[in-house]
């Protein structure tokens, strides 16, 4: 299991693209898309030799990111591949981590699936099936 990416919550998309490229160098990867089943604006960016950066913006009726937002956002959650979805989810829950969100067809992943689980330091884990065979980035 590697990390894929880190996620930042922000208030405004495009403010956030340009705080990243002209702060941290990275570049934008992929054009904004709505996630209609996590109610967000997702954008990717990304760096040589560094971890992807996705950005997340609330849209109007995801009332508990746009609370996290007005409170300044920030770190959202980190994500992980894995080969199994399945059989990963089962071994962090015998570890402990709580199942938020089941294995489901990411938007902003070609509909590989993903979870979300909460660790009990309060971390945001979000799984991705990256199934080799189909050259998921």
């Amino acid at each position: 299991m590697n990390i894929d990416h880190i996620c930042i919550a922000v208030k405004d998309i495009k403010e956030g693209l340009n705080y990243w490229q002209d702060v941290f160098g990275y570049i934008q990867m992929t054009e904004p898309v709505v996630n209609t089943k996590q109610k967000v604006r997702v954008v990717f960016l990304k760096k040589e030799n560094s971890v992807l950066v996705k950005l997340i913006e609330p849209l109007e009726d995801n009332l508990s990111l746009n609370n996290f937002v007005k409170r300044g956002g920030g770190f959202h959650h980190i994500c992980f591949k894995c080969d199994d979805i399945d059989e990963k989810l089962a071994e962090l829950k015998g570890k402990g981590l709580l199942s938020l969100v089941p294995p489901q067809a990411g938007e902003a992943f070609g509909g590989h699936d993903i979870a979300f689980l909460l660790a009990k330091n309060g971390l945001n884990i979000e799984l991705i099936d990256t199934d080799i065979k189909a050259g998921l980035r």
